[in-house]
């Protein structure tokens, strides 16, 4: 199992918007609000890191009102 932090930057007076949205897609755990120079921080799972990129571009990024995204997956040291 993959997971990753996603950081999103939205339109001005999206981010609620964008943060609920997100919560109901298949593979994020958690999706909230957070103030500084993201708007939204999201936590995802997929089985593989290509599904965790198919999760972002195809269904995170989709979303109405996200301008970037930044990944950070979870690395086990």
């Amino acid at each position: 199992m993959v997971h990753a932090y996603i950081l999103i930057q939205t339109e001005v007076g999206k981010a609620a918007a964008v943060a609920s949205e997100i919560s109901g897609i298949p593979g994020v755990t958690t999706s909230e609000d957070v103030t500084g120079p993201y708007d939204v921080i999201v936590r995802a799972e997929a089985d593989t890191v290509d599904q965790l990129g198919q999760l972002v571009v195809a269904k995170v990024q989709g979303v109405d009102g996200i301008t970037r995204t930044l990944t950070c997956p979870v690395v086990h040291l």
